[in-house]
């Protein structure tokens, strides 16, 4: 019977940081810049203006307070505002698998491990880069494994879902060891000129060794189990793809980039998550009291605690539910990795913890792992 465990994670994080402050600077003045320009339809009352942001507004409606991106000179450009990465030969790496190899080496090396021990790769993220070939099998090919590799894409929760899909692969015997890589450049579909959203989103890549428990290192992770959950929403939207290229033109392309319906996802976001959370602790005649730590999906400050709460039936502390939002922003799937990859070294033998993630879909998805000896 094989027994799927996660031996090790790895992280990729991007050079440079942008903070709230040097964030709202470029962007007031981009709105200054526009209802000047604008300045005789706003009196008109044909466009509205535009309005500030500010460090107050950003921290208090998401708790961020930085965020890591590829490319920061643009971004903060008036006359740009969104990241520009050159487009690479057919020859050369590209820039979603270069990042993804960095945390795969992360993650293999603190598991002891080589690329020809690995039997395959899942790429699972928001945002692909191409339609094909495989983002996994470049990722793949770079490294250097055989076996197989694809991609897949459950938006913020594809990080839990590709979780769960090497574990299946491995309870079946079709695998022994898999990588499941999460390289999110969040900064591309991100608008940049939207008050509400302008600071939501950064860059990082996350990689998860899963493998059968004979093979996994001392200190490794055990399974116990996986809980998937999705329900269809627009309040949460991306329309960018391919067939755009041969839709009408229209004036208006917002949509082609990150959009979401703010309040309504934290209302029904929130309960669903929970729900789901304490659904697999039943499963498991888990109680929520034995839980040593939470892993959230970094999306929001204020619906992590209110999760965590529910869940709870208290006030999470930092150390039941630690946060990387503020200094990385919303890394869509890579979230919730990056908060246990850099807070889960100082749980003991036998420790339970929940890695969960949510988001566009609506999607969730949670882990419970305990902590080998």
């Amino acid at each position: 019977m094989f027994e799927p465990v996660i031996s090790a994670t790895g992280l990729f994080t991007p050079k440079e940081s942008i903070s709230n402050d040097e964030l709202v600077e470029s962007f007031n003045r981009y709105v200054d810049q526009f209802n000047h320009d604008n300045a005789g339809a706003i009196e008109a009352g044909s466009t509205e203006p535009l309005q500030h942001s500010s460090v107050e507004f950003i921290e208090k409606a998401s708790g961020i307070k930085s965020r890591f991106v590829l490319s920061k000179a643009p971004i903060l450009d008036p006359e740009i505002m969104c990241p520009r990465l050159p487009e690479r030969l057919n020859s050369e790496i590209s820039v979603l698998a270069e990042i993804g190899v960095a945390a795969a080496r992360d993650a293999l090396a603190r598991a002891g491990r080589k690329p020809e021990d690995v039997d395959a790769v899942l790429c699972a993220c928001s945002n692909l880069q191409r339609a094909y070939p495989a983002i996994a099998v470049e990722i793949q090919d770079a490294l250097g494994i055989q076996g197989f590799g694809f991609d897949m894409n459950v938006a913020c929760s594809s990080a839990t879902f590709g979780i769960q899909t090497a574990a299946d692969f491995i309870r079946a015997g079709h695998a022994r060891s898999v990588l499941v890589i999460n390289p999110e450049i969040c900064s591309g579909h991100l608008n940049w000129r939207d008050r509400d959203s302008h600071f939501i989103f950064g860059d990082v890549a996350t990689a998860i060794l899963v493998e059968d428990k004979s093979l996994a290192p001392a200190g490794h992770w055990e399974i116990l189990g996986t809980r998937l959950k999705t329900q269809f929403s627009n309040n949460i939207r991306n329309n960018f793809g391919f067939l755009n290229r041969t839709a009408p033109e229209t004036r208006d392309d917002r949509d082609k980039l990150f959009m979401q319906e703010g309040r309504k996802v934290f209302k029904e976001v929130v309960p669903m998550v929970a729900e789901l959370i304490l659904s697999q602790l039943g499963e498991l005649n888990i109680s929520p009291a034995l839980l040593r730590r939470m892993w959230l999906h970094q999306a929001n400050a204020g619906m992590n605690r209110l999760i965590a709460a529910r869940v709870l039936g208290h006030e999470a502390s930092a150390d039941e539910s630690p946060t990387v939002l503020d200094t990385y922003g919303n890394t869509s799937s890579a979230g919730s990795i990056i908060a246990f990859h850099l807070n889960s070294e100082d749980l003991n033998t036998g420790e339970l913890g929940l890695i969960c993630s949510f988001g566009a879909g609506y999607s969730a998805g949670t882990v419970m792992v305990r902590k080998s000896g």
